[in-house]
């Protein structure tokens, strides 16, 4: 039982971002030392040729510059699959064309409804840099398609597209398209561009498949030796990622950032042992819940992953 001893930070000039981390896995100290186990499992995980990668989160970060964090896992190919949500899209989009500003929590929010400004947290979001652009943007992109003859989309499929012809090389979305990375969205009516969706079907027979993507999502279930998953914070992307991995036993490695709790009985404050239960996550997997803000905690985790696997090609 005592065998790892806590030891001191030795802070140095020019230290990196993961020699900081290898610190905390000896310093300790609570949050630190969950982090730090967290960088070893998904290391483990990607360099795991049998695991297929799903990564899971909702749409709030991609309005701050988290989407650059994404978008590197994306780009460089660390994950196979990604479950996210309608704002991801949103946001993904609008800020491939207009900019999102820094504000405050506590401002006057009558007075930024009456500028045409809305907050998110302590992001601000024009009018214009939102609801504007995705109209524009989206209701071109589908007419494209229908022109094309394209009347029925899986929300793969529709992700695709959005990534190949209306997003630039900041995007998530054209980073996935560009690698060939799927990106399901269950809730696709829940934000503005599932809205946009909507409102060009009032006048063109344009559908949906969202079982189409189910059968895909079955398919690579099924199929794989063994699956893994980094998932940042709750709600329908989480539960959907756990989902289908419980018909294979549950993951095989799970890493968990979130803010909620568990005590009210949410899926979102859920710890992964709560998983195990449900065969969500398998009983030995290699398995991390790290409490706290993903947009401090998880640079700091890309940060270090990316060194060490850059170091050890």
């Amino acid at each position: 039982m005592l065998k790892d001893v806590v030891e001191d930070y030795k802070l140095l000039e020019d230290m990196s971002v993961d020699e900081l981390v290898l610190q905390m896995e000896k310093a300790w100290g609570f949050t630190a030392g969950k982090l730090a186990l967290g960088v070893k499992i998904l290391e483990r995980m990607i360099k795991d040729d049998e695991c297929v990668k799903f990564l899971s989160f909702p749409a709030n970060l991609v309005a701050t510059g988290m989407r650059g964090i994404f978008k590197e896992l994306v780009k460089r190919r660390l994950f196979d699959v990604v479950i996210t949500t309608c704002g991801t899209l949103d946001h993904d989009v609008a800020r491939c064309w207009k900019n999102y500003y820094q504000g405050f929590f506590l401002m006057d929010d009558a007075k930024l409804r009456e500028e045409g400004i809305n907050r998110l947290g302590n992001v601000l979001v024009p009018n214009e840099s939102y609801g504007i652009i995705i109209e524009k943007k989206m209701q071109e992109l589908l007419q494209n398609l229908w022109d094309e003859g394209v009347k029925e989309v899986s929300t793969r499929q529709l992700c695709r597209e959005m990534g190949k012809r209306i997003c630039n090389e900041s995007s998530i979305l054209h980073w996935a398209a560009e690698n060939g990375i799927p990106v399901y969205v269950p809730g696709i009516t829940d934000g503005a561009v599932g809205y946009q969706i909507w409102f060009f079907s009032q006048e063109h027979d344009f559908k949906v498949d969202l079982l189409r993507d189910e059968t895909e999502l079955n398919d690579l279930v099924f199929t794989a030796k063994k699956t893994g998953a980094l998932i940042i914070g709750g709600g329908i992307s989480k539960h959907h990622t756990l989902w289908w991995n419980q018909f294979k036993e549950g993951l095989d490695y799970a890493v968990y950032i979130s803010t909620a709790v568990e005590w009210d009985g949410s899926l979102s404050g859920a710890r992964p042992r709560e998983a195990v239960s449900w065969h969500k996550i398998k009983e030995k997997a290699d398995h991390v819940m790290i409490e706290g803000d993903a947009s401090v905690i998880l640079p700091i985790m890309v940060s270090a992953l990316i060194s060490r696997i850059s170091n050890k090609k």
